[in-house]
């Protein structure tokens, strides 16, 4: 896929100037046409996840979009309010699920999250059949929706149309230790306050469960997911809860047409991680990838300004013409 329909010229040719100011960047004014509603799905006896909805009154044929957030968001996130605006403009219904325990959530699930958790995922996209559905996923949302298509394999639902993933952490092994580095000191210490909020909110919750986690010793994401995440889900260890959550490994398998875009300056994401032959062997997997543009950010200098969000909606567009 080129990098000329239309081309980018990046607002900033830096990653950390591009992640850091998109992340601040000026929402758009919500339209009050298509007010959010709370919309809770079940998806195991004792799971709720909660979502919030934009959608057009007569809504039986209009296709909708569902938009996954990052590690530590919500559906609330300054990237997801702002596609919703896009993609409401462009005749899309909105579904912004919250991954398990964010957005305030510590009460709906018994459990905690980690990034490649998809059986939520796939509850919810079976509850919405048969509308023509789009997956956006930023981020970790990127690789959960991944993984869950090589999960599906040859039998993806049929009214899965696209998927699209922007910044996704398609190797969570390299990503947790570039996160560890120096110059990302300041990402990896926002990353871990909110992590470890979540988990005080659950030790207050359910003291049985997790009164014996304790964080205090805990500086870095990667051993957050040694002494926490992997123990809580059963993994041997950080390096293996990696391994088997990494949608890298499943998307050999993926028969949903995907789009990835990646930026080679991503502060969070080393260059290597996109060196995978897949991008050339498995037709239904498409990289765009260009030099500048940060972690979900893309800002352009030219409007619309943030590019990848436009890309996105152009690949689903395309799809379903």
């Amino acid at each position: 896929m080129t990098l000329d329909q239309p081309p980018y010229r990046p607002l900033l040719r830096s990653g950390h100037a591009q992640t850091v100011l998109g992340r601040y960047w000026p929402l758009p004014k919500e339209d009050p046409r298509f007010p959010a509603r709370e919309r809770l799905f079940r998806t195991k006896p004792d799971v709720q996840v909660l979502a919030h909805e934009n959608r057009f009154e007569a809504a039986e044929n209009v296709p909708i979009l569902l938009i996954l957030h990052g590690l530590a968001a919500s559906s609330t996130a300054p990237y997801v309010r702002r596609s919703t605006q896009t993609a409401l403009a462009a005749g899309y219904n909105i579904l912004r699920p919250n991954v398990r325990n964010c957005g305030g959530t510590e009460h709906l699930s018994p459990t905690l999250y980690h990034s490649g958790l998809t059986w939520d995922l796939r509850c919810i996209v079976d509850e919405l059949a048969p509308a023509p559905l789009y997956i956006l996923g930023f981020s970790m949302g990127g690789n959960i929706a991944l993984k869950l298509a090589g999960e599906w394999g040859d039998e993806p639902p049929p009214h899965v149309r696209g998927i699209c993933g922007i910044s996704v952490p398609i190797r969570l092994g390299l990503c947790a230790r570039e996160l560890g580095r120096l110059h990302n000191c300041v990402y990896e210490w926002r990353f871990m306050k909110m992590l470890r909020q979540t988990l005080r909110k659950k030790q207050e919750l359910m003291p049985e469960q997790y009164g014996a986690f304790s964080t205090g010793h805990i500086r870095s994401i990667y051993e957050f997911d040694e002494h926490v995440t992997a123990p809580a889900f059963g993994f041997r260890n950080a390096d293996d809860y990696y391994e088997k959550c990494s949608c890298a490994s499943f998307l050999p398998r993926v028969r949903v047409p995907s789009l990835l875009i990646h930026s080679d300056d991503d502060p969070f994401i080393p260059p290597d991680t996109y060196a995978d032959p897949v991008f050339e062997q498995n037709p239904h997997v498409k990289l765009l990838r260009t030099r500048y543009g940060g972690h979900v950010a893309f800002l352009s200098r030219h409007w619309p300004r943030f590019w990848a969000e436009e890309q996105a909606l152009a690949f689903f567009a395309a799809l379903g013409a």
